[in-house]
């Protein structure tokens, strides 16, 4: 089903040379998240009339908008999740429906005035702090909540790319499809980001983002170098990361899947049920917990029912279960005779992935 091709050597240029810097022996003023360190290696290659990239993997101002008097934070009414504010766009936004409400001036929970406050680094934040480091500079922001088409895009990283940018600051946006043959620098401002969570695949998809930015760096006949932000620079995803070892990765990444019997070596569905009614939808996950018999007769075991990451989205409480089977199990079939016998009530619904990508 699946064939390894090997590029072994990168396309007319040599792999960055990337280096940890640890956060937690650098003296950083409250309120920034560009340490001394990288601020010194930005300044450098704006000397030298070169580009550098900062990159950070989150959206917006601020994820997190917090009230100073009640501690609130701005939740979105309609889903388990924060409002994120972005700031360029004057908005407060949901990141899971796309709800989106002016940024207020008083606490929606006391009333209390002038006491909301951004919490945490988001990529717009990270524009604001370089603007005022390099006022100088022309900078670029990277990400797809200011573009209003794909050819504003484009023609804005065509821009960048003949030399219309000193900073360029992205998202995920930048990571990979992208040549800037002027840019010999990339700042990772928060290495660890994705490796929070309980995701399975969490260190694969850090391993891989890290690699693909980094490569942004030094790709025409210049060297160079991708400088990692880390509290966690003896993590074994870090340390892959900074050594190029993607084998070694690979190798010790599979040996941990094979323990456990996941994918690629076990086969794994999610369950997500959800409807207006969270008794409802509980009652549903229950009874497929209970009535497991299909998935026992091919050895399949069933984990929940269970609130899923995201609890509710759009007004729809989320309950998740998980089906964990071998390798060989006719789990597709096993999963439709599981579901066959439960009739989905007035607004209930049930969703089968199989092999999930994503566990929310």
């Amino acid at each position: 089903k699946y064939l390894r091709l090997d590029l072994t050597a990168r396309f007319g240029a040599a792999l960055p040379d990337m280096r940890a810097i640890d956060m937690r022996t650098e003296a950083m003023p409250a309120g920034t998240w560009i340490s001394p360190t990288l601020r010194a290696a930005v300044g450098n290659r704006l000397d030298r009339g070169e580009q550098a990239l900062l990159f950070l993997n989150r959206r917006g101002f601020a994820p997190v908008t917090l009230c100073r008097a009640c501690g609130q934070q701005i939740g979105c009414a309609h889903c388990d999740a924060r409002m994120v504010e972005h700031r360029f766009l004057r908005t407060l936004m949901c990141h899971q429906c796309g709800d989106t409400r002016p940024i207020p001036g008083i606490c929606p929970s006391c009333g209390a005035e002038g006491r909301l406050t951004p919490v945490g680094p988001g990529i717009e934040r990270l524009a604001e702090e370089a603007a005022a480091l390099w006022p100088g500079a022309r900078l670029a922001v990277l990400s797809s909540d200011l573009f209003g088409s794909a050819r504003a895009l484009k023609a804005r990283i065509e821009e960048i790319a003949a030399g219309g940018a000193d900073i360029v600051i992205g998202t995920q946006l930048v990571a990979k499809g992208h040549n800037f043959p002027g840019l010999t620098l990339v700042g990772v401002i928060d290495a660890d980001l994705g490796l929070q969570g309980s995701d399975l695949r969490a260190a694969e998809r850090t391993f891989q983002l890290m690699r693909q930015v980094a490569g942004r760096a030094g790709r025409a006949e210049r060297p160079g170098t991708a400088l990692l932000q880390t509290f966690q620079p003896e993590h074994p995803v870090i340390r892959a990361i900074l050594a190029g070892d993607e084998d070694g990765f690979w190798r010790a990444e599979a040996a941990e899947r094979q323990a456990a019997g996941v994918p690629p070596y076990g086969r794994m569905a999610g369950i997500i049920l959800s409807g207006s009614d969270m008794g409802a939808v509980f009652e549903l996950g229950n009874a497929l917990a209970r009535g497991d018999a299909a998935l026992r007769r091919v050895g399949a075991r069933v984990f929940g029912p269970a609130p899923a990451p995201i609890a509710r989205i759009r007004g729809r409480h989320r309950v998740r279960l998980l089906v964990k089977a071998d390798k060989g199990a006719p789990l597709q079939d096993a999963i439709a005779n599981w579901i066959a016998p439960h009739r989905l009530r007035g607004d209930l619904r049930l969703a089968v992935d199989i092999d999930p990508q994503s566990f929310y």
